[in-house]
């Protein structure tokens, strides 16, 4: 056993948490945030899901008791929400599928004729230790903003057209270190992390 300084015991022998996902750039952004001191080994993996729908606590849980049955291990997956308050919270969980089809442009014109163009973006990382009966852990962030005519990079998603409360900037064209100071994947894996730094935690040998 190691102890680390805030008295996480860890097994040394564990086996790395698979992070699902096939996105290069949500990888980058995952690895930034969460730091070397994060006390595991972290490994990603493209797995095809199945396409839930409901509420994201829902969809979560259920994308990641699947994944942990392919994985059969400790397993992270992650789910994002941009909500439109205008639209009572659509896209959602949906995003992905609009975005594909829309694009940012898109999503900026779905508000067309609304006054308000106020949005939130949130974040939730799912985690099970990879047992059949285990307890599915979720971790959420929220970012607050307003939707935007497209600027920036158009490196990730939606970030061209989501300005966060408090910047002039949208997520695109903000540095990358300052982004990630303030995302909703940020602050999902800072309580991701805390949990783990704070908590005895047991995976699968």
């Amino acid at each position: 056993m190691n102890t680390t300084p805030n008295n996480c015991k860890l097994r040394l022998m564990a086996r790395p948490i698979v992070f699902v996902t096939g996105n290069a750039k949500k990888v980058e952004e995952f690895v930034a945030i969460l730091g070397k001191s994060f006390p595991y080994e972290v490994e990603s993996r493209k797995i095809d899901l199945p396409e839930y729908q409901g509420e994201i606590s829902d969809i979560c849980i259920n994308k990641c008791k699947e994944a942990a049955k392919i994985v059969k291990g400790p397993v992270l997956i992650e789910d994002t929400c941009l909500c439109f308050n205008a639209l009572k919270g659509l896209p959602g969980p949906y995003i992905k599928w609009f975005l594909d089809r829309l694009g940012p442009e898109g999503l900026h014109k779905m508000l067309t004729g609304w006054e308000d163009k106020s949005a939130y973006a949130i974040c939730t990382f799912a985690f099970s230790p990879g047992g059949e009966n285990d307890e599915v852990l979720l971790f959420q962030g929220k970012t607050e903003g307003s939707i935007v005519s497209p600027r920036g990079t158009r490196e990730f998603g939606w970030d061209p057209c989501f300005l966060p409360v408090g910047y002039d900037k949208t997520y695109a064209e903000l540095p990358k270190e300052e982004k990630n100071k303030i995302s909703h994947r940020s602050r999902a894996l800072q309580e991701f992390k805390k949990h783990f730094l704070s908590n005895e935690v047991k995976l699968p040998s």
